[in-house]
């Protein structure tokens, strides 16, 4: 298998691996009418969906970075699955919590291994744009899956939703037939210079402030949405679908818009855009204006993901499982720890005012862009060149 090929495999499977990541907030609002939850309980549910995620996925980025473990990402895609697919089979908000909780620790042990795996594919930043629409994609389509199974059979099949992690861990581990030039990690230009853990640090706000945002109103733009517009349960699956797949589709031309214009300035007019959208997407008087606002809200907040794995690989030459383990997983767990108390004000005070404190999130991310600087840029020193950060 060439490197390209397998770059491409491993695309898909990280779009199996996280459906399951967007079909958590998908379900909440299906948890919220048959089970009578209230927001903040529902928002306790996208918390374990991310507490433990978050804590561990830097833990598994630095055990990848010093040993291989190709199986981790088998096993973590399994993990994430069977939470998921748990969920509609338990009985109290107890063993639901617990369920959404194992899943979370899935989707951490897969993305630092399945990153290094990407790396060593020898496909460089196409081969992590391939991986990171992969996993967009696959967020897009968890709630689609959700509608989709719960609509039609109810919240007991939720089972059948890890169906495809099944089937693409036995296909990942057929052994590979005519093994070709897949180059290795060692095969990789070698990166002289310090790292610039000052930079990533930036990096690192910025991808939280936007993790809130993103994950906050996946959680509940769609039950905004129900309770303004009275949408039924498929048609708010098919509201969060619209958010998150026009995420995905706009990834693709994060790499063009990078080339034109540059890594920091794609990143920062993207959340420039997005404040207004998301005023525009809580306020619109119609259902169709509102979906329209939503798409592309969704697309603003896609276009900066792999720009994201892109540069902090780049600040962490010699750490890629840490810094794939911030950039893609931390990206969407780290929001999750928010949800609980964003359910809550939106429990007092009403959906609109709880999402709306989330334009500070994509403001703030437009802020923090302005102290970073793209190393591929020959006229700003970095961790490249070996000279002192500027």
């Amino acid at each position: 298998m060439t490197g390209r090929r397998r770059a491409l495999a491993l695309a898909v499977e990280h779009g199996v691996d996280d459906l399951y990541q967007g079909a958590v907030p998908a379900l909440v609002p299906a948890l919220v009418a048959v089970r009578g939850w209230d927001l903040t309980r529902a928002g306790g549910i996208v918390l374990a969906a991310t507490v433990l995620s978050s804590l561990a996925q830097p833990l598994f980025g630095l055990v990848t970075d010093r040993r291989r473990m190709p199986r981790l990402r088998i096993l973590g895609m399994l993990l994430a699955a069977a939470g998921v697919g748990a969920v509609g089979l338990t009985d109290s908000y107890l063993a639901t919590w617990c369920a959404v909780l194992l899943s979370g620790l899935g989707i951490a042990a897969y993305h630092p291994e399945a990153a290094r795996a990407v790396h060593a594919t020898g496909t460089g930043d196409r081969g992590m744009g391939w991986f990171t629409v992969g996993g967009l994609a696959g967020f897009a389509a968890g709630p689609a899956a959700v509608g989709l199974v719960i609509g039609g059979l109810g919240l007991a099949a939720t089972p059948l939703l890890a169906v495809p992690a099944v089937v693409a861990a036995v296909l990942g581990l057929l052994p590979r037939r005519r093994p070709g030039p897949v180059t290795t990690s060692s095969e990789q230009p070698v990166v002289e210079g310090r790292e610039d853990w000052r930079r990533f640090g930036w990096l690192t706000g910025v991808v939280v402030t936007r993790s809130i945002a993103f994950y906050g109103l996946s959680a509940f733009l769609a039950v905004h949405l129900t309770m303004r517009f009275g949408f039924g349960p498929a048609l708010a699956a098919t509201t969060l679908g619209i958010f998150t797949g026009a995420g995905a589709v706009a990834t693709v031309a994060s790499s063009a818009l990078t080339r034109r214009w540059g890594r920091t300035a794609v990143l920062r007019w993207s959340y420039v855009a997005a404040v207004p959208l998301l005023a525009a997407t809580l306020v619109a008087p119609s259902p169709v204006l509102a979906l329209a606002a939503t798409g592309l809200l969704g697309a603003a907040l896609g276009v900066p993901v792999p720009v994201h794995t892109t540069l902090g690989q780049a600040y962490l030459p010699r750490h890629l499982g840490l810094a794939a383990s911030v950039t893609l997983g931390l990206a969407v767990s780290a929001g999750g720890l928010a949800s609980p108390a964003l359910g809550a004000l939106a429990d007092h005070r009403g959906t609109t005012v709880a999402l709306a404190v989330l334009i500070a999130g994509p403001a703030l991310a437009a802020v923090l862009t302005l102290a970073l600087r793209d190393p591929a840029d020959p006229a700003v020193p970095t961790a490249r060149t070996g000279t002192p950060d500027a």
